[in-house]
């Protein structure tokens, strides 16, 4: 049809609307439009675990090792070279757990699967039920809290009532600690027996610096005892129980991922596109640690607590600063 013409058309009917558009607004009578009743519905909440918008935001960084960190404290590795450059990241919507998992979580996880448990459950009783504590005659209990809790206190003239006590209070503040000396395998098998996944290494970084992408999760400036690095907590203990350091939290609400155990992603350790730094652990031999330990010395530098920076290690490794969280597609 040539512009302008109309001979496809009816003519209007004599005193009358077009045909055309009496028939568009009989199409239109059957209630709302077709893409408003297809608008999806929004994601149901999860227990334990905080919705992170889908959107973009900053990753990486391109900071320097302008203080000479790395020569001041000796350390094997430059700072900061893998984080480079800083790039635009597009996520979907997906949630991510509010706390690192527990040792309580990852306990119910062993005693349903019968997965191995952590070694140093092994060596520090945790692993003894609360019913073996309770049927165990009081001579035991004493060798057991000396043994293997490592009291190091006299209960010669403690009841069995008393002793029970203290020991089964010891099990319960452990129980809020976070899992540790798990592998990569391990964290990776509980997640999934939850019908959950670990967060890949972006999902991480966002739900750490929020759409602002800020330095640590709570702002761009450290700030001493926001977050657990370990320098401020007493005796040998550096972990604490998960979420108890209120001011370590992200702007979506997501606790410790500053500071208390750095955690295993999903991602093997390699460069970012278009980088231009190489080291010989790229590559499908690492996998990709992130967030800040409790760390003692020169490992409570605020430096190795930003929300940017970027650990490894072999997936077998297992250590007692490195636990982990899950993660879910909305």
């Amino acid at each position: 049809m040539m512009a302008g013409d109309s001979s496809l058309f009816p003519s209007p009917r004599k005193g009358g609307a077009p045909l055309l558009l009496a028939l568009l607004a009989l199409a239109g009578c059957g209630g709302a439009p077709e893409a408003a009743r297809e608008q999806p519905a929004a994601p149901r909440p999860v227990e334990g675990m905080v919705l992170i918008p889908a959107g973009e935001f900053v990753m990486g960084s391109d900071r320097t090792d302008e203080e000479g960190l790395r020569a001041r404290y000796g350390f094997t590795f430059d700072l900061y070279l893998n984080e480079h450059p800083p790039h635009r990241v597009s996520l979907g919507a997906y949630y991510i757990d509010v706390l690192e998992v527990s040792n309580a979580d990852y306990k119910r996880f062993v005693q349903e699967t019968g997965h191995p448990e952590p070694e140093d459950w092994v060596q520090n009783a945790y692993n003894v039920s609360d019913r073996k504590l309770e049927t165990a005659h009081v001579s035991n209990l004493r060798w057991i809290a000396a043994d293997y809790f490592g009291l190091d206190y006299d209960t010669s003239a403690m009841s069995h009532e008393e002793l029970l006590a203290e020991l089964l209070h010891i099990q319960r503040e452990r129980d809020r600690l976070p899992v540790t000396a798990v592998s990569w395998h391990d964290a990776d098998g509980y997640c999934r027996w939850l019908g959950k996944r670990l967060p890949s290494e972006a999902e991480w970084e966002k739900a750490a610096r929020g759409p602002q992408s800020l330095e640590f999760p709570w702002g761009n400036e450290w700030a001493h005892g926001r977050a657990n690095s370990g320098d401020q907590m007493e005796g040998e203990e550096s972990v604490a129980p998960v979420g108890s350091f209120p001011g370590d939290v992200s702007p979506y609400g997501v606790h410790d991922l500053g500071g208390n155990v750095s955690e295993w992603v999903a991602d093997w350790y390699l460069p970012y596109a278009d980088s231009a730094y190489w080291e010989e652990a790229f590559g499908q031999q690492h996998k990709v640690v992130r967030g800040g330990g409790a760390g003692l010395g020169h490992y409570a530098l605020s430096v190795f607590f930003r929300a940017a920076r970027r650990g490894h290690a072999p997936p077998e490794t297992v250590s007692t600063d490195v636990g982990f969280r899950c993660a879910m597609g909305a």
